[in-house]
C-alpha cells in the first residue's frame, strides 16, 4: 500500500484506519487520540510514526509519562523499528522524588524561557519533524495555573509544531473530574479507542475538511501491533457482473430451480441436522470449479478434516478443489471474532482473491459472533454487499424440530433470501416397513419461476441423487406429510 496517500493525506501505517478517516490523515494538522488505559493509544502512534519512517519523513516522539528505554523496549516487542527514531523524553526522572526537584513544563509567563520549553523547541528545531506523536498531552494540565492558561498554552504548542511543518497526533487521558472535552474542541480530529464488554472499539466523532465513516468499528491489539476492522457499508462497492445462473451439477436440481442459482443472489438452504445442506450447498462449488471458478466456505461448527471426510465419501473432491485454489474451507471460531473481523476477512477473498461464492456454514454458527450486536443488521449488510459484489451466496440455516410444522428459518432471516431451499425428513410406508426419506423443494426464487413440487434426495458414495418429483405426497408443510394410497411412486 502506498503509505504516502493522495490528496496530501498521510497514511497512519493501519489499513482499516486509513479506510475509516477517508484515506488518511490531512498534513500539517493536528489529530486527538482519546481513550482509557490500555485502548492502544501508544501503538496507534507508533503506527503513525513508523509510516512515516517508512517513506523517509522524520518523526518526532514526545513523551510525557513512559521513559524513552521502556516505549523503546516496548516498541521492539511489537515488531517495529524505532531505532533512528526521534524521541524527546520529558518524563519524571528518580531524581525528582530523591532530589525534590519541581517539574515546570509550562508557566504563566515567559513560557520561552522555561528550561522544558526551551527542551521542547530546541528538540523540534534540530529534528525539523514532518510527524510527531505527544503522548500525553494532559500532563500539561496539572501544570498549569487553570483551565484558560492550559487550553491557552496546548494551542499555541500545537501551532509552533504544525507551523514548523508537523502533523500532530496527541493523546489524552481524560477523567470525570478532569475531561478533555476542551481538547476535542481545539484538535482538528478526534479518535477515541474504548475497550467495551463486546471488545475492542475505535470511532471517529470529529475530522475537520474530511469525510469519515461512522460508527464503531472493531479494534485488534496483536503481537505485530493494531488492526483496526471497518464497519462495513455495502453502498460503498460495486462491481459489473452477469446475472447468469450457475448450475448445482445435478439436473434435477437444476429443473427444480429452473436452471439453477443466479450469481449476486443469496440463498438459504434450510433444514434439521443431518438433512444434507452442507453437502448440497458444496455441490454448487463442485460445479463451480469445473468451470475454473473460485469459492470459499466458512465453517463455525465443524472441523476441516470432518467436512473433508464426508465431502470426500460422497463424491465431492474437496481436498482436490482445496489443492487446486479453487476451493477455500476456513473455520471460524466465532467467539473470537466480531462482526467487523469477520466481514474483512470475506472482503479479503473477493477483492484479492476473486472468489465468486461464499457459503457460511451455519448461520447460528454465526450469530456467537455478534456479541450482542444485531445479527440481522450484520447478515444483511454482509449479504448485500456480497450481492453487490457478483458474489453468490449461500448460508446454511438450520432448524430445530425434525418433524415439526414447517418453518423457514428460526431467526427471522428468510427477507434476506432471493433463494430458499427446503431440505425436509418424510416418513413412507413401503412394502410393510417404515423408512426415514430426504425430500428438497424450493420454496422461493425471486428472479424466476421454480418448480412447485418436492424431490427425493439420497446422498450416496456417488455423490446426490434426486428423484422425478413425487407423486400423492400430500401436507408436505405439515408436521406430518403423507403419501396417498394409489398415488405413491414404487422403487
Amino acid at each position: 500500500m502506498n503509505q504516502q496517500m493522495s490528496q496530501n493525506r498521510l497514511s497512519v501505517g493501519i489499513a482499516g484506519l486509513n479506510e475509516v478517516i477517508g484515506g488518511g490523515l490531512i498534513a500539517q494538522r493536528s489529530y486527538l487520540v482519546r481513550g482509557g488505559p490500555g485502548t492502544g493509544k501508544t501503538t496507534l502512534g507508533l503506527h503513525f510514526l513508523t509510516a512515516g519512517m517508512a517513506v523517509g519523513e522524520k518523526p518526532l516522539f514526545i513523551t510525557l509519562g513512559e521513559p524513552e528505554a521502556q516505549l523503546r523496549a516496548n516498541a521492539e516487542t511489537l515488531g517495529f523499528d524505532i531505532e533512528s527514531m526521534a524521541f524527546l523524553d520529558l518524563s519524571p526522572s528518580s531524581e525528582f522524588f530523591t532530589e525534590i526537584q519541581t517539574y515546570d513544563i509550562f508557566s504563566p509567563s515567559e513560557v520561552e524561557r522555561e528550561p522544558t520549553t526551551q527542551k521542547i523547541i530546541e528538540r523540534v528545531q534540530a529534528v525539523k519533524p514532518t510527524r510527531v506523536f505527544l503522548d500525553a498531552i494532559t500532563q500539561f494540565r496539572y501544570l498549569a495555573a487553570d483551565e484558560f492558561q492550559f487550553r491557552k498554552q496546548v494551542l499555541s504548542f500545537l501551532r509552533f509544531l504544525v507551523e514548523g511543518g508537523a502533523t500532530v497526533v496527541f493523546t489524552s487521558e481524560g477523567t470525570l473530574s478532569a475531561p478533555d472535552d476542551d481538547l476535542q474542541f481545539i484538535s482538528d480530529g478526534v479518535i477515541y479507542l474504548e475497550l467495551l464488554s463486546e471488545g475492542r472499539t475505535l470511532s471517529v466523532s470529529k475530522l475537520r475538511g474530511s469525510n469519515f465513516r461512522n460508527g464503531r468499528h472493531s479494534l485488534r491489539l496483536t503481537q505485530t501491533g493494531m488492526e483496526v476492522f471497518p464497519r462495513l457499508l455495502p453502498d460503498n462497492y460495486q462491481q459489473d457482473f452477469v446475472a447468469e445462473p450457475i448450475s448445482a451439477g445435478v439436473p434435477e436440481i437444476d429443473e427444480l430451480l429452473h436452471g439453477g442459482l443466479e450469481r449476486g443472489t443469496v440463498t438459504v438452504i434450510t433444514g434439521p441436522s443431518g438433512a444434507g445442506k452442507t453437502t448440497v450447498g458444496i455441490q454448487f462449488m463442485k460445479e463451480a470449479a469445473g468451470r475454473g471458478e473460485r469459492s470459499v466456505v466458512y465453517i463455525f461448527e465443524e472441523s476441516i478434516s470432518t467436512l473433508l471426510h464426508r465431502c470426500e465419501s460422497v463424491n465431492i473432491p474437496v481436498g482436490a478443489m482445496i489443492a487446486g485454489g479453487t476451493l477455500s474451507v476456513i473455520p471460524v471460531e466465532p467467539l473470537l471474532y466480531s462482526p467487523d473481523q469477520f466481514a474483512a476477512m470475506v472482503r479479503q477473498e473477493v477483492e484479492q482473491e476473486k472468489t465468486r461464492i461464499v457459503m457460511i456454514d451455519s448461520v447460528s454458527g454465526y450469530q456467537l459472533s455478534m456479541q450482542g450486536q444485531n445479527l440481522v443488521n450484520n447478515l444483511h449488510a454482509l449479504c448485500k454487499y456480497l450481492k453487490n459484489m457478483g458474489v453468490t451466496v449461500i448460508l446454511i440455516n438450520e432448524v430445530e424440530e425434525i418433524g415439526g410444522d414447517f418453518r423457514m428459518t428460526e431467526i427471522g432471516i428468510s427477507y434476506l433470501a432471493d433463494n430458499i431451499l427446503l431440505i425436509r425428513y418424510l416418513e413412507r410406508q413401503l412394502h410393510n416397513r417404515t423408512e426415514i426419506r430426504k425430500a428438497i423443494g424450493v420454496i422461493k426464487k425471486r428472479v424466476s419461476d421454480f418448480e412447485k413440487t418436492l424431490r427425493e434426495l439420497d446422498i450416496t458414495r456417488y455423490g446426490l441423487k434426486v428423484s422425478k418429483p413425487i407423486r400423492g405426497l400430500r401436507g408436505i408443510l405439515s408436521s406430518a406429510p403423507v403419501w396417498v394410497e394409489g398415488e405413491v411412486d414404487e422403487d
